[in-house]
């Protein structure tokens, strides 16, 4: 019988350094493997899905023992069947949280749905009445109208965020928060993480 577990790139403890959750304690598991090939990713080493070490379910477990919150990331991670993993973790009483371009349809139950689209690949249907979040990297000064086109599919209750590409925030900074003030419902996303210096 085929041992249960996933590939798994790198795990480490950390703040959430982005949008809903950031300054929250989290776990965090970066699985392997990743076909959107975004020009902007600071994880390109994830895409293969050959990176890092297979770990078994109990591994995950024994990994996250001491964390009440865990996010699950990529890569990809809706490429993988999430079900045993989510199921696992939810027996430890973790909050999950998901991180996904949502162009693949989510096999698991999570407590938090981030949706941040790609244009390299289309989304599919289910990521918009799933997302919780919506986090729109603003790479181009026309993401923002970009990013108004996704809001207006998701639901009331989805919380908005426009986070500034890391190697462009300098130049997309002002115009960012310029649109904020003219549409109220979105926020702002930092990756804070970056400018604290840790993982």
């Amino acid at each position: 019988m085929e041992r249960m577990g996933y590939q798994i790139m790198e795990h480490f403890s950390t703040l959430q350094g982005e949008g809903y959750h950031s300054g929250r304690s989290a776990y965090f598991l970066r699985l392997s493997g990743c076909d959107i090939g975004c020009v902007w990713c600071d994880v390109k080493e994830s895409w293969d899905n050959q990176a890092g070490e297979f770990y078994s379910l109990e591994n995950v477990q024994a990994l996250t023992e001491n964390h009440d919150f865990v996010v699950i990331t990529g890569g990809e991670p809706a490429m993988h069947d999430l079900q045993p993993l989510t199921d696992a973790l939810h027996r430890q009483n973790k909050y999950l949280a998901i991180e996904t371009s949502g162009c693949y349809p989510l096999r698991g139950e999570v407590d938090w749905y981030t949706f941040s689209p790609k244009k390299f690949k289309a989304p599919c249907d289910e990521a918009y009445l799933k997302a919780d979040e919506l986090k729109v990297v603003i790479y181009h000064p026309s993401d923002l109208d970009w990013a108004q086109q996704h809001a207006a599919k998701v639901g009331e209750s989805c919380a908005l965020y426009l986070q500034p590409e890391w190697s462009k925030r300098d130049l997309l900074q002002k115009e960012i928060i310029s649109f904020i003030h003219c549409n109220p419902r979105w926020k702002l996303s930092l990756q804070t993480h970056k400018y604290l210096e840790i993982p």
